[in-house]
């Protein structure tokens, strides 16, 4: 009869709300705050609720110290010209700055007075290097991903949060083409004080690179995700914990197309099976795991995970990122520069 279908009762109606809301997490809320400046801001780092870093184009940073109430944001000195790509922020004093950029235009600055001055740690001298993110096992423990040059992958350590050491001969060698992507900051990820993950793209695999001894020693495992040209692959990479992890990936040259944009792994990220693609058509640029609900079995990631995705996907990966056509263009260059320096053939 007409309207019988309204007529269901009050008590179906709140049991089967209350199934729904234990199925499906809330909608994150996004509130606008002010940066305190018009440069693209790229990376974020929040060291707690209240501290959070922020980096972008310009050679410029922000620092909020009241949960985002208020931001200060500033430029490096000497550095106007340098595009942040990644922060570390490790209290309100200590933070690192990673620039991405050929040749001498990648760095890593520290401050340990709030941004008040910063000292150079790492200028790049390779004409053809250039470096891509960074994460940290601890406030003085970090590793920095390079694209690769001559089949190698020039990454640096810290163990000291002072000087960084090349060790990329630890890694496997890298395939042609083979780098990373410097949109937000989070193409390596880390968990604990020994293990981390490194996604990469622009060649015939896109492959996530890992370690569980600190950076000592990595091993190569391949992924299901869009991959085989010079402008495909994994964008950013995050872990919940030592076993679970999530991948975005994307064809920056097909930014109106949907892909296989999502994975994830529930054994250290040693093997991958594909997730529902992004409800957006292009790359997943940015990912990262909010606290608050322990997740305990597969079924339970199978159920929010690719949600997950989905928001954080949005949340960073559309927020001022490098042009597209610019982002393109390197991983052109990149293929070009890998069909030069063929491995062996200096």
């Amino acid at each position: 009869m007409p309207g019988c279908a309204g007529e269901e009762s009050v008590s179906s109606k709140d049991s089967s709300s209350s199934s729904s809301e234990l199925r499906r997490p809330a909608a994150p809320t996004l509130t606008p705050q002010q940066s305190g400046t018009l440069n693209r801001l790229q990376a974020v780092s929040p060291v707690n609720a209240k501290v959070v870093w922020a980096s972008g184009v310009g050679g410029t940073f922000a620092l909020t110290t009241d949960g985002g109430a208020h931001w200060r944001s500033r430029v490096v000195p000497g550095a106007a010209n340098l595009q942040f790509r990644d922060v570390e922020g490790v209290s309100e004093k200590v933070a690192y700055l990673l620039s991405a950029g050929v040749g001498t235009d990648s760095r890593i600055y520290k401050t340990e007075d709030g941004g008040d001055t910063w000292t150079l740690q790492f200028q790049n001298e390779d004409p053809n290097g250039f470096y891509d993110c960074f994460a940290f096992f601890t406030s003085r423990r970090g590793i920095t991903m390079a694209d690769a040059v001559n089949g190698r992958f020039p990454i640096i350590r810290t163990v000291d949060g002072r000087r960084w050491k090349d060790i990329g001969n630890n890694l496997p060698a890298a395939q042609d083409g083979e780098a990373a992507f410097a949109a937000s900051g989070t193409c390596i990820a880390t968990q604990g004080e020994k293990r981390a993950w490194i996604g990469t793209g622009g060649a015939a695999k896109a492959r996530i690179i890992a370690t569980t001894d600190g950076g000592d020693s990595w091993k190569a495992f391949e992924t299901p995700v869009v991959q085989g040209t010079g402008s495909s692959g994994i964008l950013t990479v995050a872990f919940r914990d030592a076993r679970h992890g999530i991948l975005g990936a994307g064809e920056l040259a097909a930014p109106d197309q949907f892909t296989d944009n999502v994975a994830r792994s529930s054994d250290g990220g040693r093997t991958w099976r594909l997730g529902s693609h992004t409800p957006f058509p292009g790359a997943t640029f940015g990912l990262a795991y909010a606290s608050g609900r322990a997740r305990d079995d597969d079924d339970d990631e199978d159920n929010r995970g690719n949600r997950f995705a989905r928001r954080a996907s949005v949340e960073l990966g559309r927020l001022g990122l490098e042009p597209l056509d610019g982002m393109i263009r390197r991983a052109e260059a990149r293929r070009q520069l890998s069909a030069r320096h063929v491995p062996g053939s200096e």
